[in-house]
């Protein structure tokens, strides 16, 4: 059985105990308080990414390597910075916050390509491509 349907399985049994009636208005208030900060608590999960500063092709990381977590504005991001000709030039990974996924934005004599994601734990992470 899923954690988050175990976790959530005392609250359901309470909100049936608060629309039976069996609580006074000060409980009631004070349940429906705490089911709303548990389903805020699950909507922004805390994810961890991979982190690393600078990364050359066909290397291991050189700056910057370890693990960071995103807080509830922040997402994992992996950036790609290209020559002009199209060839990779420079990696890095890490949090970032406001990230949005950008496409060959033209930065000096160089593209940049930008993913985002928080699906879960080390989305970021760099496969062979």
């Amino acid at each position: 059985m899923d954690k988050p349907l175990l976790l959530g399985l005392p609250i359901l049994l309470c909100c049936f105990r608060v629309l039976s009636g069996s609580f006074s208005d000060q409980e009631q208030t004070t349940l429906l308080s705490l089911l709303f900060l548990y389903s805020l608590a699950q909507i922004i999960e805390i994810i961890q990414c991979r982190m690393c500063h600078v990364q050359f092709p066909g290397e291991k990381c050189s700056r910057g390597r370890g693990i960071c977590t995103a807080t509830a504005d922040e997402a994992c991001t992996i950036g790609r910075i290209f020559k002009n000709d199209g060839t990779l030039w420079l990696t890095f990974l890490g949090c970032l916050k406001n990230c949005a996924n950008v496409n060959r934005i033209k930065w000096n004599t160089y593209f940049v390509n930008l993913r985002c994601c928080r699906s879960d734990d080390l989305c970021n992470e760099l496969v062979d491509a």
